[in-house]
């Protein structure tokens, strides 16, 4: 599903140059559900940002689905990062002119592929408890319901992983929680590779695996005395 070989990223030059990312290595199985866990400024986000192909490594090598991501030129970077990656951001970024069925059927059209677009959202909508919202503009629906709509368009195309950064971030507790057992709920249900990268660890318990960026490392665990270096 995902193999990272190696990989490394580097900012700046001379005196001004830092290593966000130093020779990280590991695989990720379909179906898992993961966290990526760190401190502020650990290489976490940095290392999603290389899985979903929105910045390029400086060494190394990223597997999806055999395919080399590393050696995709630009102009079938957007089309991959649209069939295999689903994304769940900390703010739900939907576009407020458009209703919640529109925003979740975007990547569907953008990939070219409608089809059985608009059953497929609904479906999604109607597993994400928003059945009842479809025809509401998105500027009129709650952070939550806005959170639940994001996931349905995260998996709208039926990705091969879908990658989160900090979904709860923006969230109360009580609506994190709800969030975080709908992610489970649906990984489950749709059997998709759910990557998480967050800081919010205890709301995450009962996961497949952790993996803990510390100074640009990888390491497995979240657990100082258990964890174990990825290389």
């Amino acid at each position: 599903m995902l193999e990272i070989h190696n990989l490394s990223k580097i900012y700046g030059e001379g005196e001004n140059k830092v290593k966000a990312l130093d020779n990280v290595s590991f695989s990720i199985e379909h179906g898992e559900f993961v966290l990526i866990v760190g401190s502020s400024g650990s290489g976490k986000s940095t290392l999603l940002n290389m899985i979903g192909l929105l910045d390029h490594p400086t060494n190394g090598k990223i597997f999806i689905d055999g395919t080399d991501t590393t050696t995709l030129l630009d102009d079938k970077i957007s089309s991959f990062r649209n069939k295999k990656l689903g994304f769940i951001f900390q703010f739900s970024n939907l576009l407020s002119d458009l209703s919640v069925l529109e925003n979740v059927l975007l990547p569907r059209q953008i990939a070219g592929t409608n089809g059985s677009a608009e059953k497929d959202a609904r479906d999604l909508l109607r597993a994400v408890g928003l059945d009842d919202q479809i025809d509401k503009r998105a500027n009129k629906i709650s952070g939550g319901q806005a959170q639940r709509v994001a996931i349905a368009r995260g998996l709208i195309n039926k990705p091969s992983i879908v990658l989160a950064d900090e979904p709860t971030g923006n969230l109360d507790s009580v609506t994190s929680e709800t969030i975080v057992q709908l992610m489970k709920s649906m990984a489950r249900k749709l059997n998709h590779t759910f990557i998480i990268v967050t800081h919010d660890r205890q709301h995450f318990s009962d996961v497949d695996r952790v993996i803990t960026i510390k100074d640009g490392r990888a390491f497995e665990g979240d657990q100082p005395s258990e964890m174990e270096v990825l290389a």
